[in-house]
């Protein structure tokens, strides 16, 4: 429940701030009116951090760079176009922009940047009333035009004016609905949802850049499954990531099995709990959170219905990671995350047959080695892909992974298993056997590194007595 008296003194806490009341003394003297707008002040009321000040104000680009240049460090004015100077105030970085009244062409999601001249019709232009209140200062003034307030009391997401007015002009205010829906777990209200529904095909107008920002900023919140399940529902996903809603395999009678929408969910939600649990302090770990998401998502290409009521998804996990890689591609994911993406996708079943009869030290050698930089991902990913209900399977599943990682930290101890190579490199491979550089070198590179994932450290003699005896074997 919304506490008034609580969220308008964090508001007056705010303005009494040295960065605010720097800048708000600075624009009262020279006339002009200034007003912190969005985010901050509706996560002051909620109670959240307020990181990232914007502020709005009457004045022009060139005036607030005038402004504001004697009581900042640094200044910049790469927004000058839309209307915004950055400048670094009291050590912070803000924003100020001058008030707005875009229109849009309705063939491309750009504005045409036309300068308001006031503060309501500053605020009526944004994209949802929980962001579209403003507190003057140093007055201290609340203004919320669109009811704003009322909306953060009921938990609602809607937008100031026709839903369909707002997303025909911005497209991509639709997938900000959905984030915002995770980011402050509020409802859509039903005429926003309805607007979405009917509007979704003009995202296509949007880069899929724009999309993929989206996106991240949704993986990033703590309960992202909110803002997927209103993609799934309205179509929009169908736009720029259809594998997701074709997780909901239809189920007949006679062949039965897990919901694979609702478990790719329930692993994503799992995921993010063990990542928190492991990593506490560390940032939102989107190319993990996209793989918990994503999957399963070759399972639709590869399901097969078996006599008896069985069902398999033989090669999904090869299917699937090949289906992300385009998909991420077209996204214009860049490449790291894609590779981290698909690695694990190809990954996450590898565990499963180590839960079926104990590894040799071996196995867990070349699991280490095919995770390479992704195996704390790996951990948490396949520890989440377990959402059985049956409680004695999910903890000898869990045990199981216990045993691994244990045995996975005495190997590192004893020799070294993330960087696991043979005793010999190519040189000296070369040395031994007598040949050039070429093919023969890399074929006998290989059997050293067999050799020593198999059986571990051998010592560099050993080593050369092993690569002889195979050279001669090759040769007869």
């Amino acid at each position: 429940m919304l506490n008034m008296a609580e969220g308008l003194a964090r508001l007056s806490a705010l303005a009494a701030s040295p960065v605010v009341s720097t800048l708000a003394a600075a624009f009262d003297a020279a006339g002009r009116e200034l007003s912190i707008v969005g985010g901050p002040v509706r996560d002051a009321f909620l109670g959240r951090p307020t990181n990232d000040l914007d502020f709005t104000t009457d004045a022009s680009p060139d005036e607030i760079l005038r402004i504001v240049t004697p009581v900042s460090s640094t200044q910049w004015d790469i927004g000058r176009a839309f209307g915004t100077i950055g400048a670094k105030v009291q050590g912070e970085s803000v924003e100020i922009t001058t008030y707005r009244a875009d229109s849009y062409d309705g063939v491309t999601r750009k504005p045409t940047v036309e300068f308001g001249d006031t503060l309501d019709g500053d605020l009526a232009r944004r994209d949802f009333t929980v962001n579209a209140m403003a507190l003057r200062v140093p007055a201290c003034t609340l203004v919320d035009p669109t009811g704003g307030v009322e909306d953060l009391v009921a938990r609602r997401l809607r937008t100031p004016g026709d839903p369909r007015v707002s997303f025909g002009d911005d497209p991509l205010r639709m997938l900000r609905a959905a984030r915002f829906a995770s980011q402050l777990e509020f409802d859509v209200d039903a005429d926003t949802v309805a607007a979405m529904t009917e509007l979704r095909d003009t995202l296509s107008i949007v880069s899929p850049e724009r999309i993929q920002g989206e996106l991240v900023k949704l993986l990033q919140t703590d309960e992202p499954a909110r803002g997927i399940r209103l993609l799934v529902e309205t179509g929009l996903i169908d736009l720029f990531l259809p594998e997701v809603p074709a997780l909901r395999l239809e189920i007949d009678e006679h062949h039965h099995h897990k919901d694979v929408y609702e478990h790719s969910l329930t692993v994503l939600r799992q995921t993010i709990e063990l990542e928190r649990e492991r990593n506490p302090d560390a940032a939102p770990d989107v190319p993990l959170r996209l793989a918990a998401l994503l999957h399963d998502i070759g399972k639709p290409a590869t399901r097969r219905l078996e006599p008896g009521g069985g069902v398999t998804f033989h090669h999904h996990d090869v299917k699937g990671a090949r289906m992300a890689r385009k998909r991420l591609q077209a996204l214009r994911f860049d490449s790291d995350t894609i590779g981290t993406v698909t690695r694990l996708i190809e990954l996450h079943l590898r565990f499963f047959g180590y839960a079926e009869g104990a590894w040799t030290d071996s196995a867990v050698r070349r699991y280490v080695r095919d995770a390479g930089a992704e195996l704390e991902r790996l951990h948490i990913l396949t520890r989440a892909d377990v959402t059985t209900r049956n409680r004695r399977k999910a903890a000898r599943l869990a045990s199981a992974y216990d045993d691994i990682e244990n045995r996975i930290a005495a190997l590192r101890e004893q020799e070294e298993i993330d960087a696991v190579r043979p005793e010999l490199d190519g040189n000296r491979i070369q040395e031994v056997l007598g040949i050039r550089p070429g093919r023969e070198v890399g074929e006998a590179y290989r059997f050293l590194l067999d050799l020593r994932l198999d059986e571990g450290v051998l010592g560099e003699e050993e080593a050369e007595r092993r690569l002889r005896a195979w050279w001669a074997a090759r040769s007869a």
